[in-house]
């Protein structure tokens, strides 16, 4: 279940491919995607299926 105050992160990791990550407010990681995508839309398709409320 996501909680309102995570913070959702969307980045780049070092093969050039969309990740996503969410962040507790109190700095740790509880939620990762497991895969890098090509484009941004299939990551946040991905994060919302996993909790990520834009």
């Amino acid at each position: 279940m996501s909680n309102r105050k995570d913070k959702w992160e969307f980045y780049h990791d070092n093969a050039g491919k969309w990740r996503w990550r969410r962040v507790a407010p109190n700095g740790d990681i509880v939620g990762a995607s497991t895969q890098g995508y090509v484009n941004r839309t299939d990551c946040l398709d991905n994060a919302k299926r996993n909790g990520y409320r834009p």
